[in-house]
């Protein structure tokens, strides 16, 4: 049986697109995963559901919640490919961008991030990832 690596290849072209920031990469080329998971949008709740204070508490809680769910597949945020982030208000930007480069330990993954109304008041921002293994 032969036994294939998953690989991760950043893919910023230098000529016929607007050149990638430090912190944004335009796509993420994943060479032989065995394995994709889809997490769905993740918000900054504690253990029983209640949202954090503030921003920072909610995107420490969302990302703490990220590694629980990543770990029950096997995996950890270093399989995270892909990451959306749906936020309550633009100001949110970049505590949100600093907590996403924080969590991936400054592994830069292709991202998108919109400002929406969530579905509670309470609830500033959400995340849905992509991770392959």
């Amino acid at each position: 049986m032969e036994i294939t690596m998953t690989t991760m290849m950043a893919r910023n072209p230098t000529e016929g697109v607007y050149p990638a920031t430090p912190d944004y990469v335009h796509a993420m080329e994943v060479s032989n995963p065995s394995r994709l998971l889809f997490v769905s949008g993740t918000m900054g709740l504690d253990a029983v559901g209640n949202a954090g204070r503030d921003l920072k508490e909610q995107l420490d809680l969302i990302w703490s919640n990220l590694r629980a769910i990543l770990a029950d597949a096997g995996m950890t945020t270093a399989n995270i490919v892909r990451v959306t982030s749906y936020l309550g208000d633009r100001s949110y930007a970049e505590a949100n961008q600093d907590a996403r480069v924080a969590a991936l330990d400054g592994r830069i993954v292709p991202t998108t991030a919109i400002v929406v109304q969530t579905l509670r008041d309470d609830w500033l921002v959400e995340l849905e990832v992509v991770a392959a293994g």
